[in-house]
């Protein structure tokens, strides 16, 4: 199995190190953009800018197809027991190795776990102890799921 998943630099594993919280929210195309620019005009006046790593997806489907629970439990799993490798990560949830590195290589380009490569094994590390998904509410774009009953 081969992996087009880029290693993450030795200086961003430290800093996720370092990190204990992964946002995870719903934001269009252009509020992302915009929340970007932002961050950049903040850097530039030498205000600071929020740093908390934070994933968006661009609809709740999107969010939903993603973070199924059998990937959550995929995540708490690798957490939790720290396997030594994409194999021994499949015995520790009880899955096809096959399924279980689909789903490794898909969290790995999303930020959510990178691999640390020990000879010919990869290590999964999942960075963050906890996760918080964060779903706003526009009523503005006719979302009735904010709406008062």
């Amino acid at each position: 199995m081969t992996d087009s998943t880029p290693p993450l630099h030795p200086m961003e594993r430290e800093q996720l190190r370092g990190e204990s919280t992964l946002v995870v929210t719903v934001t269009s195309s252009s509020e992302f953009y915009d929340d970007v620019l932002t961050g950049i005009k903040d850097l530039e006046r030498g205000s600071e800018a929020d740093s908390t790593p934070t994933l968006s997806f661009t609809s709740y489907d999107d969010l939903m197809e993603t973070l199924t629970p059998r990937v959550l439990d995929l995540i708490k799993a690798i957490r939790r027991e720290e396997p030594s490798s994409i194999n021994e990560t499949a015995r520790v949830v009880d899955r096809d190795v096959k399924n279980v590195h689909e789903e490794l290589s898909r969290l790995a380009q999303l930020g959510i776990i990178f691999f640390e490569e020990d000879g010919q094994s990869k290590r999964p590390v999942v960075w963050f102890d906890e996760l918080v998904i964060n779903l706003p509410f526009d009523p503005d774009a006719g979302d009735t799921a904010a709406s008062a009953p």
